[in-house]
């Protein structure tokens, strides 16, 4: 029986779990939560959980030793430690995390070990590459050129569970989904590139109707520019990677950043309210009329939904906040992890849409639309957890049953991968829905 070893055992780990028990492999699941390692496992007689920290390399380097394959949940810091110890020990690896430049530099000596890192074996990435890639290489083979392309995705509480000012709760790495917030982006639009700062990120969002979700807002992600190379599309004129969110999300997160409260810069904040926080970073006198001061600073009406999403976040309270040396990332995010959970009976939604504009040599054109909608049934059984894990899951199982053969350092852009993962994800109710020959008109515009 194959041994398969799980780093981590944080919010996604739990399906990956299940699936990998329920396909006939001995299942080690190593992290600091032990606790919610053993719900995962639960008690069946091929799982077994390990109290590892993550700084313990003489423990990982053991564990990967003693194991066919590694699946790292970590952070993405720890993903070439974890890679070095595979490569030591001949040992393939699966990830759901996006390539850095420092995992890229092992391909050759994953190669020359007649081993794979298979990476962004999530759904951003992952399901987005994967679907992406079945459109295009189908507009290549029937000789025809993406002229244009956007890839949105979203994880966000299903419609009935916005319910607070910023309509989003987190059901995935909550740091992650703030720090995301200080990006900045790139994207080629209509043939010429557009590059926008992180102070201007949320300022310009554009809407898309998606059925079963409603209106959303999109704001870019981060570099799209580099997918013209890795999807293989240079003839496009446009490339574009953006992130679903409700309304309000963007107006209130453009004022946040606007009042520096999810920068990263730290200092002493002994003593200080939230008010005076707010007070600090604007230069305005912390008093019990901060909504008003702030209102003036920005330039906005003091009955801006921005401030009262603020104001219900806690941001204008007078009371001390107990903190020392801080950043006020680290503040903003802790009020909002605190408020903004998903609650135990909620469900969270994934929704996810390509678009492409497609021409052909013959003169004709199309828009093909992409569109994935996916409902969790609750918080401990999230459409997040299960379409960022089903995918790594699926790759470990094929890595093993010799059915993926490259070697490398890998995303899951080529056939060999990304075909047998879509089919067997959409046995599993995760599928996109495509439609062809749509008019030019559902092109976003």
């Amino acid at each position: 029986m194959k041994k398969i070893l799980i780093l981590g055992a944080g919010l996604v780990a739990n399906p990956i779990v299940k699936y990998l028990l329920g396909k006939n492999f001995k299942v080690s699941v190593a992290s600091n939560t032990p606790e919610r390692a053993e719900v995962m496992v639960a008690n069946h007689p091929a799982g077994q959980t390990i109290y590892w920290e993550a700084d313990d390399e003489e423990t990982l380097d053991t564990l990967v030793a003693g194991h066919d394959l590694t699946v790292s949940l970590l952070p993405y810091r720890f993903h070439v430690m974890v890679a070095k110890h595979c490569l030591k020990h001949r040992k393939n690896l699966v990830t759901s995390s996006y390539v850095k430049p420092e995992m890229m530099a092992l391909d050759e000596e994953a190669k020359e070990a007649g081993i794979i890192f298979l990476n962004e074996m999530g759904l951003d990435p992952g399901i987005d590459h994967m679907s992406a890639m079945r459109i295009i290489d189908k507009i290549h083979s029937d000789e025809g050129a993406v002229l244009e392309f956007y890839s949105i995705c979203g994880a966000l509480p299903a419609p009935e569970a916005a319910d607070n000012p910023f309509r989003y709760k987190f059901s995935w790495s909550p740091k992650g989904v703030v720090l995301a917030g200080n990006s900045d982006a790139h994207y080629l639009r209509h043939g010429k590139e557009v590059s926008v700062p992180t102070s201007d990120l949320f300022k310009d969002p554009f809407e898309v109707d998606f059925p079963g979700a409603g209106k959303l807002d999109v704001y870019p992600n981060r570099d799209s520019m580099a997918y013209q190379g890795i999807y293989g599309i240079p003839e496009a004129q446009t490339v574009f990677r953006g992130t679903f969110r409700y309304k309000g999300w963007c107006e209130t997160m453009d004022v946040m950043k606007r009042l520096n409260l999810i920068a990263a810069d730290a200092f002493d904040m002994r003593g200080m309210s939230y008010a005076g926080m707010i007070a600090h970073q604007a230069g305005l006198k912390e008093s019990s009329g901060i909504r008003q001061q702030v209102a003036g600073y920005l330039g906005i009406p003091e009955k801006a939904y921005s401030l009262d999403a603020l104001e219900w976040l806690g941001l204008f309270k007078t009371e001390p906040m107990g903190r020392g040396i801080d950043s006020t990332f680290e503040v903003t995010s802790d009020l909002m992890i605190n408020k903004m959970g998903l609650g135990l009976n909620e469900r969270d939604m994934v929704a996810l849409q390509h678009t492409f504009l497609a021409g052909y040599s013959d003169g004709r054109k199309e828009v093909i639309r992409s569109r994935m909608l996916d409902f969790g049934t609750q918080a401990t059984d999230t459409s997040i957890a299960r379409t960022v894990a089903l995918p790594a899951a699926i790759g470990a199982e094929m890595i093993l049953s010799g059915k993926i053969t490259a070697k490398g350092v890998h995303i899951p852009v080529i056939p060999e991968i990304y075909n047998p993962v879509l089919d067997q994800l959409e046995h599993m109710n995760i599928r996109m829905v495509e439609e062809y020959g749509l008019p030019l008109n559902e092109n976003i515009s």
